[in-house]
């Protein structure tokens, strides 16, 4: 497994890698951690002639929360996983990096990568889409902010075009009485693709009693991530019980549209996404309040 012979190129500004990528059309690739780019070339998946890499351009990192969360696109999942602002306020957007490979990848692998590799089993994609994520994109001619939603067209397929990059995700901060957590589901617990991953976002009233809000995401429960519309309708002033939780489980495994494959069957799937819908809302609402959590425990006795 030999790299073929390719032309190298580090830009230290936007605007130069925009340039380079405008001059050399097809035949460039961008290269962000590489954890994805650099197998596929060395299983002769991919040979491209020019690599632009992006790690030496300052703009396109960092962490910062001011008013929305603003995330650049060669921010590291390590960096994610460190940040207390993360794991304090968009907790399952950690969870999604936690176990995301190994430290030694996760010290290279990006956010932005992860994003527009557009793989189904991307961990970053859920906890993005249920937080409504937007991502600026950048061209030579002007930038776009495109919602995540519509980001995705089909596997390994993205709304960017050859001449655009993806620059950050900016992500509205959570109501108050909000809690998240994403659950990624997996044959066994190492460095290990997930079969399901499933995101959840509930927004309690007060009181903790009611749903004032809540949001599903899903990733291998379809072509790409959804998010189940129909099971976040049903919750909207449901009361928190746990019944209520196993119905919304049901309703999304019916509006996913899984996928046999080598790795799990589609029914398989859909028997998951039933368990873990009420699962991950246990978690995000211990995050929120062990009190709530408490009594939804009982409640499932």
């Amino acid at each position: 497994m030999h790299l073929r012979k390719f032309e190298y190129f580090e830009p230290t500004t936007l605007r130069e890698a925009l340039a380079l990528l405008r001059q050399y059309k097809e035949e460039a690739k961008i290269i962000a951690g590489g954890t994805d780019l650099l197998v596929q070339m060395k299983q002769d998946n991919l040979s491209p002639e020019v690599i632009i890499c992006l790690r030496s351009i300052p703009e396109l990192s960092g962490i910062e929360l001011d008013g929305e969360l603003k995330i650049g696109s060669m921010t590291t999942h390590r960096e994610i996983e460190k940040s207390s602002v993360i794991r304090g306020s968009f907790s399952l957007l950690t969870d999604a990096v936690d176990n995301l490979g190994s430290i030694q990848i996760r010290n290279v692998a990006t956010i932005g990568g992860n994003i527009c590799n557009a793989a189904p089993s991307a961990d970053t994609a859920p906890p993005l889409l249920a937080l409504k994520a937007e991502v600026e994109v950048v061209g030579l001619e002007g930038k776009r902010i495109v919602n995540l939603k519509e980001f995705f067209l089909g596997p390994n397929q993205t709304v960017l075009t050859p001449n655009e990059i993806l620059t950050r995700f900016l992500i509205p901060q959570l109501p108050p009485n909000s809690g998240s957590a994403y659950i990624k589901h997996t044959r066994r617990g190492a460095m290990d693709l997930p079969l399901l991953g499933v995101a959840v976002i509930v927004n309690l009233d007060s009181d903790g009693k009611s749903i004032k809000e809540s949001r599903i995401a899903l990733g291998l429960a379809a072509p790409i991530p959804m998010r189940a519309s129909a099971a976040e309708k049903f919750l909207q002033s449901k009361p928190f019980r746990i019944e209520i939780l196993r119905k919304a489980g049901e309703i999304a495994a019916f509006e996913a549209h899984p996928r046999t494959s080598m790795r799990t069957t589609a029914e398989y799937r859909r028997e998951m996404i039933k368990a873990l819908i009420p699962r991950a809302a246990a978690i995000a609402a211990e995050r929120m309040s062990p009190a709530c959590a408490r009594e939804f425990a009982c409640e499932g006795k």
